[in-house]
């Protein structure tokens, strides 16, 4: 049956498929269901493992392929089988009996022996165990028909993979007898094509299984003749020897009999020796009692001793860590805080009490009364000291500021600030027991740091105060001799009078800012005189002041910001260091409002409460104590500023490059530090002062006025801003904030034009061209030497304007000196724009030959010389001498001549061709008048 249906199998599905058919077995799959799971070669030599189903249409058996895989993919296989190498097996009859087999080998070939007698007579399902598994992917689960068919179907892909593959595959459970056969090699593995089939049949028998059946086949001479015959003696053969296997299977049944009489009379013999066994027990139960009693004594025996190591470690435990040496209590009673070694010894005794103090005491001590004792004790000492500390400092405190007052004098004519190092070193010797305070009475500590801002506020006011008074008398006192500040000489103490009044108690200017505005210098034998209050920038004209005045403004004011640079980081270092403040903590986001707070109420409200809820930091701590100290250092330098800004607008510059440099200088080290905030709130009053500055030039402009007889020449407010814009080149030149003179320039630069183009317009004496033509010029210059890169659009503008206008002036100014030749060509251009031709304008009544004659003749040379003689006239009366353009206008005008005087040429010789009609003058006669007139003049 098996092997119809491999030859149909082969015949409907593999052949087909150019497959060979080496296996199949019927399965039980899940879900019950069954199929056929084939193992098939393919042409190239791939080994796949099928699932086929198979199914009955009209009589007609269908085959299909449901699944496929390939051995290359096979991990493992499990058979299912326990105790296979094991060769004990049991044999179930009327009861069981259990085997040994001489070897696994032999059990395996019994077991065999029996399954096929079983199929060929009883046809009995005896129990074992038909399932298997194949790993690939994941596990696929099988039940075979038998598990004669499972271990054929294991034995067959054994061998096709030690053919094809050669790989590495796990057989567990499973015998390994269905192992054991190989795979020829050599040249039986290199049969191919249709041999292939031929060689998987064919098996080559033994010498012992040729010898065997040699002599069978001699026994029987008819075994060739007559084959069935020969095979059914050897089935009788085979059948009689297989009821001697199973007889002497059953004989062995009395020796079975005997062996377990044996087993027994053996058991017996082991009940006995359990009895002796309980009576020995008994016996050695009451020694096991003495024992336990001997255990449990040495178990309290090490409990006490243990207690006692443990008592005697808390004890010393309390005694080093709680105890304090004579020498530091002594120290912190009486000891020497004046000098070095005194301080010394305090600050190790305080280390020492705080170790004390902080020691983290075990569960139960501070239940011990002597703990209590030393604890108050300690807390006692402490107090003192902290007392002791806190009034010596205080004392320090007081008697720096009287110390340091009576240097003043020595600073009074200097433009510098006392030296507070020597102060700083000396009190830096207390820091670590300020550290010390810190952590033991933050309430000392915090009424010292009130104290110590409060003396050292005042002795700072005085110090900047009496600092910046030198600054004012220095910036005001010394100018040129004839160039006092105002417009009436002044004696020093006025000057000092109107010093004093620029600062209040408010810190503002307090002084009218009306009489600012009346100030001017009058000049005479200059053009600028008919319009100095033009030039006036709010306080008085920058012309007007010496180079050598604003330099040394500017030194000052250099110098008191370098002063106070170093008095501020000075100061803070030596806050951070002795009031063990951290400098670079990360801020909390404390309000400026809350820095500026200078009353002594609040300050004192902040200091007093409890740290974490009001300075979220220290480095906001150490803000509010710079702010506290230095607060009038603001105030006199926004007085400063608006001194310097009276005595001249243009000091706002120099401040502006020295205060932007500074402020960049205090951020780079620290940008929320008290110098960092401070400079740059003075920084925005600079700024402010600047734009201010700038306001008022171009409101200036905005309200010029000419004079009506004169000619205009260059405008009073465009060389003020040649002068601003050199000023400005020199002192920003490689400054921070250059930005801030580029917007300026930009402004100015517009206002200019627009106001050079306003009074040009307005202006009744030189013609507007002239007026725009010189101011132009003027303002490229100027930007061409300077080179200012921002303004390099303005320039090319300013360019532009001076060639449009000097065009415009001089071909308005040539028309005159033709005036009627100029109208007689008009017409005949006019005529020819009309569609009249130009060799026919000649018919044309008006502009006959006769007519163009008459005309010529009005404009002999001589005639032509005087008017271009009398056209220079009035061109030097238009022009001024400061811009020295009259040469450049005058040849300018000569090429308009002449350009003239050859489109005229053209136009005759065009319109009234052949004619002989020619000027009473040449382009050489036009150039020697030219030249002749500018050597007379």
């Amino acid at each position: 049956m098996s092997s119809l249906v491999k030859e149909e199998l082969m015949k409907r599905l593999f052949g087909p498929r150019r497959r060979r058919l080496h296996e199949f077995i019927e399965v039980e799959g899940a879900g019950a269901q069954r199929y056929y799971l084939c193992a098939a070669v393919t042409k190239s030599k791939e080994v796949e493992i099928c699932m086929v189903k198979h199914w009955r249409v009209d009589r007609e058996e269908k085959y299909e392929i449901v699944e496929k895989w390939f051995l290359k993919d096979l991990e493992m296989i499990d058979g299912k089988e326990a105790d296979t190498d094991n060769p004990y097996f049991d044999m179930h009859f009327h009861k069981v009996y259990n085997m040994e087999a001489y070897s696994c080998a032999s059990k395996y070939t019994f077991a065999r022996t029996l399954n096929k007698l079983n199929a060929m007579y009883l046809k009995k399902d005896f129990k074992e165990s038909p399932e298997f598994d194949l790993h690939f992917d994941k596990v696929y689960k099988w039940v075979a028909s038998s598990t004669v068919e499972k271990n054929t179907f294991i034995s067959c892909i054994w061998k096709l993979n030690q053919r094809y593959l050669r790989k590495k595959i796990d057989f567990i459970n499973v015998s390994s007898q269905l192992l054991e056969e190989s795979v020829p090699s050599g040249e039986n593995q290199s049969v191919a094509g249709g041999d292939e089939e031929a060689v998987d049949e064919y098996q080559e028998l033994n010498a012992r299984e040729e010898q065997d059946i040699e002599i069978m086949m001699e026994g029987c001479e008819y075994a060739i003749a007559n084959a069935e015959a020969f095979a059914e003696k050897l089935s009788r053969e085979l059948q009689v020897l297989d009821g001697a296997n199973i007889q002497s299977i059953m004989a062995s049944e009395k020796q079975v009999n005997i062996l377990m009489k044996l087993l027994d009379e053996a058991l017996k013999e082991v009940d006995q020796i359990e009895l002796k066994l309980s009576s020995y027990e008994e016996m050695l139960q009451s020694v096991k009692e003495q024992m336990d009693q001997i255990s449990e004594s040495n178990h309290l025996i090490h409990l006490s001793n243990t207690n006692n190591v443990k008592l005697l470690s808390e004890i010393e435990f309390l005694v080093n860590h709680m105890d304090l040496a004579k020498g530091h209590i002594k120290a912190l009673q009486e000891g020497d805080l004046t000098s070095s070694r005194g301080i010394e010894a305090c600050t190790n005794a305080a280390d020492a009490l705080l170790q004390c103090m902080n020691v983290a005491l075990r569960p139960g001590h501070d239940m011990l009364h002597a703990v209590k004792q030393q604890q108050q004790r300690f807390s006692d000492l402490r107090e003192q000291f902290a007392r002791r500390l806190a009034s010596h400092l205080n004392s320090v405190f007081v008697q720096q500021g009287h110390d340091q007052s009576s240097t003043l004098a020595q600073h009074s004519a200097e433009l510098t600030l006392p030296n507070h190092h020597p102060f700083h070193r000396d009190l830096l010797r207390y820091a670590k027991l300020m550290e010390w305070l810190k952590n033991t009475d933050y309430g000392k500590y915090e009424g010292l740091t009130k104290n110590y801002m409060d003396y050292l506020s005042r002795l700072y006011e005085r110090e900047i105060k009496d600092f910046f008074e030198v600054a004012k008398i220095k910036m005001t006192g010394t100018t040129r001799e004839g160039k006092k500040f105002a417009t009436l000489p002044r004696k020093e103490s006025a000057v000092k009078q109107e010093t004093e009044s620029l600062h209040g108690s408010s810190g503002k200017l307090t002084g009218s800012t009306s009489s600012l505005n009346k100030l001017s210098v009058q000049s005479s034998g200059n053009r600028r005189s008919q319009s100095s209050s033009l030039l006036d920038m709010g306080n008085m004209s920058a012309s007007d002041l010496d180079v050598a005045d604003r330099t040394k403004f500017d030194k000052i004011f250099e110098q008191v910001l370098s002063e106070l640079e170093p008095l501020c980081l000075a100061e803070q270092d030596f806050i951070s260091k002795f009031f063990k403040l951290q400098q670079h903590q990360s801020t909390s986001g404390t309000t400026m409002n809350e820095v500026e707070e200078t009353d002594g109420v609040a300050l004192s409200r902040s200091y007093t409460s409890a740290v974490p809820q009001t300075v979220s930091s220290e480095k906001d701590m150490i803000r509010q104590m710079m702010t506290k100290i230095f607060r009038c250092i603001e105030p006199e330098l926004n007085n400063l500023i608006a001194l310097g800004d009276k005595i001249d607008s243009f000091n706002s510059l120099y401040m502006l490059v020295k205060m932007s440099h500074h402020v960049w200088t205090a951020q780079n080290v620290d940008p929320a530090s008290f110098l960092s905030t401070t400079l740059g709130n003075v920084l925005v009053t600079v700024k402010r002062n600047f734009d201010k500055c700038i306001s008022n030039q171009m409101k200036q402009m905005d309200e010029v006025k000419i004079s009506k007889k004169s000619k205009v020449g260059i405008l009073p407010f465009v060389a003020e801003f040649e002068e601003f814009a050199a000023l400005a080149e020199s002192i920003f030149k490689n400054a921070e904030r250059r930005g801030d003179l580029d917007k300026a320039y930009i402004k100015l630069i517009r206002a200019v034009f627009d106001s050079v183009e306003k009074v040009a317009n307005e202006s009744q004496k030189t013609p507007r061209d002239v007026v725009m033509m010189e101011n132009f010029h003027h303002i490229f210059a100027t930007l061409s030497r300077l080179k200012i890169s921002c303004l390099e659009a303005e320039k090319k503008e300013a360019k532009q304007k001076y060639t449009d206008h000097l065009q415009s002036y001089v071909i308005y100014s040539l028309g005159q000196p033709l005036e009627k030749l100029n109208h007689f060509f008009e017409g005949v251009e006019a005529r020819v724009a009309q569609g009249i031709r130009e060799e026919e304008v000649s018919y044309q009544l008006a502009f006959n030959k006769q007519e163009l004659r008459k005309v010529i003749k009005e404009y002999p040379g001589k005639e032509v010389k005087k008017g271009l003689d009398n056209l220079y006239k009035k061109v030097d009366k238009h022009l001024c001498e400061e811009e020295n353009l009259l040469q450049v206008v005058w040849h300018s005008m000569q090429d308009e001549f002449i350009r003239q005087y050859k489109h005229f040429e053209g136009l005759i010789a065009r319109c009234y061709p052949g004619s002989g009609i020619t000027m009473e003058f040449t382009i050489q006669d036009i150039l020697d008048y030219c030249s002749s007139i500018a050597q007379s003049h």
